[in-house]
């Protein structure tokens, strides 16, 4: 192998983020010796050496993006593989002083990706300290004008370099334009009075269970569904997608089969997910596969919401912050401890009365004093 690959990192995972090289140009290493670490939109991914060699040259640099089967590392000595070699990259030296990197088979320029530029705007630009790929272009032909770099450069003085998002930031933007690019979204809204729970129940745990009941008496909201070809995949097995904030950005590490297991078997499973989120060392194939989500935002501020549906999905509920309130029992006044909610459904897949019902059982269950 002259070439090492970004290999598979997991299901629906095609690139990472260069996160820092243990390695440089030069350096002896061993089989499964710790070269590099990435960052993927689900976890840090720590990549090994697949053989022991010399290293000739490493391709990118921390902060640059590298997909699936695109080059990382050269090795010294050894005949290239032109059946797995990316690009022609007969005698390149690669480091991270350079300003060429590959992308697939094509060799570009950081500060100029696919960007009509004179040579004078190019070096005004380097001068001034502007990225020409983050400009709109008002010139003719979709060219930047000097212009251009100038008001960049006035807003890079007055509010600072605009930072581009990684890793889970960057995965969250684009799940989010994802939703909002296919998905037709109705929230409803309600509350559950649970004011026949004794004060030590997990709310947590109990909008669990009350998820596995609601999607057992509606299974159309535990689907998967493909909106290019307008069909639904039905779900025997709940896989309830749990929100977890972190100052990295949003992941929603998954809670598996959450019909068929006891609530302390539960607990202890979210437990372990969100110390693995927290120590980002969780599985990328933890992080894939939910089925429905919930988002439960309830435990830091906020009553109701219109949290985000996310492909396949068709569904995802949010639990808001439990509240005394006042409301009638038998015609009198009483303070009762009251759970808002919030359902998000895909309206292309599910109609309003196959949601209500499932919000119904979704209340009732939460109602018991006990789960059953």
């Amino acid at each position: 192998m002259k070439y090492f690959k970004l290999p598979d990192l997991g299901e629906g995972l095609m690139e990472a983020e260069i996160v820092e090289w243990h390695v440089k140009a030069g350096d002896q290493v061993k089989a499964d010796q710790l070269m590099l670490s990435v960052e993927t939109a689900k976890a840090i991914v720590e990549v090994p050496s697949p053989q022991d060699g010399e290293i000739a040259a490493l391709f990118g640099e921390a902060g640059d993006t590298i997909h699936v089967g695109e080059p990382l590392v050269e090795f010294v000595g050894e005949q290239e593989d032109s059946g797995t070699v990316v690009g022609d990259l007969s005698g390149h030296q690669s480091s991270a002083q350079e300003d060429i990197f590959v992308i697939g088979a094509v060799a570009r320029q950081r500060d100029g990706q696919k960007v009509k530029a004179t040579p004078s705007v190019r070096a005004l630009a380097k001068r001034l300290g502007v990225d020409l790929t983050s400009i709109k272009p008002t010139g003719a032909d979709g060219k930047v004008t000097l212009e251009d770099i100038e008001q960049a450069a006035r807003l890079n003085e007055s509010k600072g370099q605009a930072e581009p998002l990684k890793g889970v930031r960057k995965a969250m933007a684009k799940a989010m334009i994802q939703s909002h690019e296919q998905v037709v979204p109705v929230t409803l809204f309600d509350d559950a009075d649970i004011h026949a729970w004794s004060n030590d129940q997990d709310i947590t745990m109990r909008l669990t269970h009350a998820i596995a009941q609601a999607c057992t008496a509606e299974p159309a909201l535990n689907v998967w569904f493909d909106g290019e070809h307008l069909s639904r995949r039905m779900l025997k097995q709940v896989d309830l997608g749990i929100a977890v904030d972190t100052e990295e950005g949003l992941f929603v590490p998954v809670l598996r089969d959450i019909g068929n297991r006891p609530m302390d078997d539960l607990r202890n499973g979210l437990n372990n997910l969100r110390a693995a989120v927290k120590s980002r060392k969780i599985p990328p194939k933890e992080m894939l596969g939910a089925t429905i989500t919930l988002s439960n935002f309830g435990t830091m501020a906020g009553r109701y919401a219109s949290p985000i549906v996310v492909p396949p999905q068709v569904a995802i509920i949010g639990a808001g912050c439990v509240r005394d309130e006042v409301v009638a029992v038998d015609g009198q006044p009483a303070v009762h401890r009251i759970l808002p909610l919030s359902l998000t459904f895909d309206h292309r897949a599910i109609t309003g009365g196959e949601a209500a019902r499932f919000l119904h059982v979704l209340i009732e269950d939460l109602k018991k004093s006990n789960i059953d």
